[in-house]
């Protein structure tokens, strides 16, 4: 069977996909590419917005266009949110958030028997974490290694605690097991990450703290990188820097979730911060992690958002002086409290994500000229059209230099100017085995 994939939304669903696809290339299927010619397409789809509803349901459209007698088969946040609006674009199978090799298992039988079938249960029922097989995005050379399941925040403007439920951890031993099993794979970066990574362990006997957690995998990976997801910023406390700091092969790079600058605008986001407690964060990193590089996502035009609110947002993010910032318009997701709240005009928020936009921009080219003469080390990943490799430094900064093979290959780096969103570089020499984490 040539099967395809359309993967939308976070890193979790980019794991997921490729826990699928690695399952499916076990049992002798074929990956091919979605524009193409297939016997199955699956579109794992993403409900953060009604955007990224939009798109699923486009793909799905493609996906029958391209090919009326493959089988279309859907799965994800958006197919466990609203699965009736799918239904209607008559999928052959449509299945949830969970349970991807009960999919992958149904995906074979719709294929042999042709019959639609469905797999969807109550997200908010679920106790069990799935144990699914940890993957790589470049090769071998970065493996994302999925530790936590659901959420709990209930944010005014999210659905995903019901797209995904209540949390579920990877246990302690089994996290270990599958970081030393990518270590011996030969993959040199390991991203932890879940749904909301901080919560991890909070299920678990003896509601074991993420930082447990990340010192058990670097300590596994001696080797590797460690990368973490996105960190809610009462996590960074005063022990938590003191002890990840002392964990050499730990990426200085945090992705902290702000959303909104303005406590007002906080408190009806229902956050369970304020702008002094996320600086607090900040300052903290500052200050136990050498010229860390803070990122974060940022909302323009939320409901009730005043012009002053929206300054106010601007101002603090300027503040922290993030190294990027990730900018959305707000977009309406039915379900949500905040979708019943008084909304901004839509060229309002255009135009504030507008100005969000310029302000990110401004912070990224500030932060990229600040590392200018540097020597860092580079995990090369690709080589470019143009002939040069592109890889990422510790910090998740984008280099390109010239070189040979160097696909999964750690180089020390002179950096020797900003352009546009990366940097150049001058590969000054290999990185000793006994010296290939910063």
């Amino acid at each position: 069977m040539r099967v395809a994939f359309y993967t939308l939304g976070c890193k979790v669903n980019q794991y997921e996909t490729q826990a699928m696809e690695g399952e499916l290339r076990r049992r002798g299927h074929r990956l091919v590419p979605f524009d193409g010619p297939a016997d199955a397409y699956v579109i794992n789809t993403c409900a953060v917005t009604a955007v990224s509803d939009k798109k699923s349901r486009q793909a799905i459209r493609r996906a029958r266009k391209q090919a009326p007698g493959a089988v279309v088969a859907v799965c994800g946040c958006s197919a466990q949110i609203a699965p009736d609006r799918l239904r209607e674009l008559g999928v052959d199978l449509l299945g949830g958030s969970g349970e991807r090799l009960a999919f992958v298992d149904r995906l074979e039988q719709v294929y042999e028997n042709r019959r639609r079938e469905e797999l969807l249960d109550d997200a908010m029922a679920r106790r069990r974490f799935e144990r699914l097989p940890a993957g790589g995005l470049e090769g071998r050379t970065r493996a994302m290694l999925k530790v936590e399941d659901g959420c709990v925040n209930f944010c005014s403007y999210c659905v995903i605690p019901y797209a995904r439920g209540p949390v579920r951890s990877l246990p302690l031993e089994e996290t270990v097991c599958e970081a030393k099993r990518l270590a011996d794979e030969g993959y040199r970066e390991i991203v932890v990450t879940g749904i909301e990574i901080s919560s991890w362990g909070r299920d678990l006997p003896g509601r074991p703290a993420l930082t447990d957690l990340v010192e058990a995998v670097c300590r596994a990976a001696p080797g590797c990188r460690v990368r973490l997801g996105s960190l809610e910023p009462r996590t960074v406390t005063e022990e938590f820097c003191a002890r990840l700091a002392a964990l050499p092969n730990l990426c200085p790079h945090f992705h902290l979730s702000l959303q909104s600058g303005c406590d007002a605008v906080l408190a009806r986001m229902n956050r369970k911060y304020d702008t002094a407690r996320y600086f607090g964060s900040v300052k903290l990193l500052r200050g136990h992690f050498s010229d860390p590089a803070l990122t974060t996502d940022l909302i323009a035009g939320f409901p009730g958002e005043t012009e002053e609110e929206f300054a106010q947002s601007l101002a603090f993010a300027e503040r922290c002086a993030f190294a990027a910032m990730h900018v959305f318009p707000y977009s309406i997701r039915p379900g949500t409290p905040a979708a019943a709240m008084e909304q901004v005009p839509g060229p309002v928020k255009e135009e504030r994500a507008r100005r969000a936009g310029a302000l990110a921009r401004r912070l990224k080219a500030e932060h990229l000229a600040a590392q200018v003469g540097k020597t860092v080390q580079v995990l090369f990943e690709e080589r470019r059209a143009d002939g040069l490799w592109a890889g990422h430094t510790p910090d998740y900064l984008l280099v390109e230099a010239q070189g040979e093979s160097l696909h999964n290959q750690l180089r020390r780096v002179e950096l020797l100017r900003a352009e546009g969103d990366f940097l150049a570089g001058r590969i000054i020499s290999c990185v000793p085995a006994e010296n290939q984490v910063d």
